[in-house]
């Protein structure tokens, strides 16, 4: 039997529901049980909000990825002239993870940030995730030794369980391809 291959396009407005499923789906699942990536034993409700998705999808300056028939999502997002890119919203449906979807994604939205004029990415990741930070760092992701707080009361972040969440700052140089 043949797979067909993995197909990465840009999302569009339409791509808004499903992807808003996806996200919440690999971020927030079910009692935390939905795969590796889960946040919900630090975090309750809602990752993102359908109006913060749509207004990212209409920005410019963002570009979300969407993989296969929304198994996975990334955003890139850069500002011309800038030399570094934000890698962010990163989400593989929970029964894919492990199929590689998310080593193509990154792959993919490291191509968008490099074809963009950016010669770094920076991710933001809970500093309590060190499974994930891990990840990260076999990809060739390095901890910058900054941190950055967690949004509490922003929209679209939920209700963390813990008042001291904390984000580590990594990045990864973009030359070489």
């Amino acid at each position: 039997m043949t797979t067909a291959p993995l197909t990465i396009r840009t999302a569009v407005a339409d791509d808004a529901d499903p992807l808003l499923e996806l996200i919440h789906a690999a971020y927030r699942g079910h009692g935390g049980q939905n795969g590796w990536t889960t946040e919900a034993e630090l975090i309750d409700g809602p990752r993102t909000t359908r109006e913060l998705l749509v207004a990212d999808l209409a920005d410019p300056a963002i570009t979300v990825l969407v993989a296969g028939d929304h198994d996975g999502c990334a955003a890139v997002t850069h500002r011309a002239g800038e030399p570094t890119a934000s890698f962010g919203m990163f989400a593989v449906r929970p029964h894919t993870q492990g199929s590689g979807i998310g080593r193509a994604l990154q792959s993919a939205a490291e191509e968008q940030a490099r074809a963009g004029g950016a010669t770094t990415m920076e991710l933001c990741v809970i500093d309590r995730r060190a499974e994930l930070i891990a990840w990260y760092e076999r990809r060739g992701y390095v901890r910058t030794g900054e941190s950055r707080p967690f949004p509490y009361g922003a929209p679209g972040v939920g209700h963390p369980r813990d008042p001291d969440l904390r984000f580590a700052v990594l990045t990864k140089p973009l030359d070489g391809g």
